[in-house]
């Protein structure tokens, strides 16, 4: 049986993060659900979770061939290793309607909604890549400011995979991200925050 991809260990791999737009096998690796009529999120949580289970991967394989594509994936020597989930806020159908996080302005934000690293790859700085490759991806194609709502958490405490999916405050503030207004939502009970950064022309 083949061994599972893992972060290399023998050198410094070659990494780089690459628009979803016809990646849709490569974003099922990463967020995909591979047990036959199993359920899961397929990171249709923000954008329209009335969908079925059947009828998710169906909606996330369409906007994989639509600019600009659902978000991007990162690579450790060709190998897909991560995915954040990055778009204008207006096509996740839960932010629009959502009681929990205000809109702040008339812009149509951006939104790094969600960042899933694969087992193996995890704890070698990949969500800073994604994030990073997000803000790169989203200013190529126009946009003047991104949002985040990851959670709040001290100096020395760590958080799970599932909750920490929204990122962490810190990551974002080390991306030149700034809070911008409290929420009252929350993530494994941690408060979360709205962070925004300004584009401008140097970031095109």
């Amino acid at each position: 049986m083949a061994s599972r991809p893992r972060y290399p260990v023998d050198h410094e791999p070659d990494i780089e993060v690459r628009p979803a737009l016809h990646r849709f096998d490569d974003f099922t690796e990463v967020v995909g659900v591979k047990k036959p009529g199993g359920g899961g999120c397929w990171c249709m949580s923000y954008r329209d979770a009335r969908l079925s289970n059947a009828e998710r991967p169906l909606y996330m394989r369409a906007e994989c061939e639509q600019e600009p594509g659902p978000g991007v994936l990162a690579y450790v020597d060709g190998e897909v290793a991560g995915w954040c989930s990055i778009a204008p806020r207006s096509s996740y159908r839960r932010l629009m309607n959502s009681r929990t996080i205000p809109v702040l302005d008339e812009r149509d934000a951006w939104v790094a909604v969600c960042f899933v690293v694969r087992a193996g790859f995890r704890r070698h700085g990949l969500m800073h890549v994604l994030l990073e490759g997000a803000v790169a991806h989203a200013a190529a194609h126009g946009a003047d400011v991104i949002e985040g709502y990851p959670v709040e958490i001290d100096a020395t405490d760590k958080v799970d995979v599932i909750s920490g999916y929204v990122g962490t405050v810190r990551l974002f503030e080390q991306h030149g991200f700034s809070r911008a207004a409290e929420t009252t939502a929350h993530s494994g009970g941690r408060d979360r925050w709205i962070m925004r950064r300004e584009l401008t022309a140097a970031d095109a």
